[in-house]
């Protein structure tokens, strides 16, 4: 995060289409070229499920990377998984793309030329890591593409950093651990790249400051859980795309992470993690309401307490605010 306010940025954007390609360029007509959504987030909260059932859906042509990190780390990411080549429209992305972050900068005029291949069908970017952008790249990304639409899939804070660390173990981002001792599984929980992400209430706040009501919407984990026909057709009708037509052969509850072993969360552990996220879990049943409001009671917090309090908290403002 405090690398994005060191970005230097190309202000104004002006696309820059360099005539050194052979024509390459030609083959997409790039002046209207923009993404339509950006989904920021949260990891672990279902986002790989969204880019299957978008990337095989006919309204839609996504880029052939999932998460393109262009905002957060300028693509310099190290990819897990090599990047689709289903046609020449992924080759040239991904060509535009390496070019793009070889800059130095941020160049909203050229990543939005990304979109290109897309012509009259809907894209975007799905990249969780976005949920931890600071207020000034919000403020500029949401400014340049004043009709973009923002999806945050939100989970509870117990269950999504479980997951993540469950992640981060398997594909050794970090060395293993007991994760039976809560101590050492708070010590990983303080880790900068876990704890940032940990925290929905505040993501959405800082999104929700910039982006219109009528383009920002907040989708949970839950739903996706119990009900994920129902959830694909809200995400889908919320992008413009017709939720009758199928992804494919995927079904709704596709999960291509299926199957892979977890740490195992035991009830010591679990009630420990909880008490470290209680503050959270109650901010997010107050403010980001749906299925948030009923995560605290999953682990025996009262949320009329910490209701009271803010009401308290209000109370004290504006009395002092009458006295000033």
């Amino acid at each position: 995060m405090e690398n994005n306010a060191a970005m230097r940025w190309a202000w104004p954007f002006k696309p820059r289409v360099s005539d050194d390609r052979n024509g390459e360029d030609n083959h997409y007509s790039t002046g209207d070229a923009c993404p339509d959504f950006l989904c920021v987030g949260a990891q672990k909260g279902g986002t790989s499920w969204l880019y299957h059932q978008l990337d095989f859906h006919p309204d839609f042509w996504m880029p052939p990377i999932k998460e393109l990190h262009y905002f957060d780390t300028l693509s310099r990411v190290k990819r897990r998984k090599p990047p689709r080549y289903k046609d020449e429209r992924d080759q040239w992305f991904l060509a535009r793309l390496v070019e793009l972050s070889a800059l130095s900068y941020i160049d909203l005029g050229n990543y939005s030329q990304l979109f290109a291949p897309k012509a009259g069908l809907l894209s975007g970017d799905i990249t969780p890591a976005y949920s931890t952008l600071n207020d000034e790249l919000i403020e500029k990304v949401v400014r340049y593409f004043p009709n973009l639409k923002v999806i945050f899939l939100a989970r509870d804070p117990v269950e999504r950093a479980w997951s993540q660390l469950s992640m981060d173990v398997r594909v050794q981002n970090i060395a293993a651990f007991d994760a039976t001792n809560p101590d050492e599984v708070i010590c990983n929980l303080l880790s900068p790249g876990v704890l940032l992400r940990s925290y929905p209430s505040k993501m959405v706040g800082r999104w929700r400051r910039y982006v219109r009501p009528d383009l920002f919407r907040v989708y949970f984990f839950d739903d996706l859980k119990t009900n994920p026909a129902g959830f694909r057709r809200c995400i889908l009708s919320f992008l413009g795309a017709d939720p009758d037509k199928l992804s494919g052969r995927l079904n709704a509850d596709y999960n291509a992470q299926a199957g892979i072993e977890k740490l195992r969360l035991t009830d010591k552990v679990r009630s420990r993690v909880a008490q470290f996220f209680e503050q959270e879990l109650k901010a997010c049943a107050a403010e980001l309401g749906g299925p948030a409001k009923h995560w605290p009671a999953r682990y025996g917090f009262s949320l009329l307490i910490f209701v009271l309090q803010l009401m308290d908290d209000f109370d004290l403002l504006f009395w002092c605010d009458w006295i000033a």
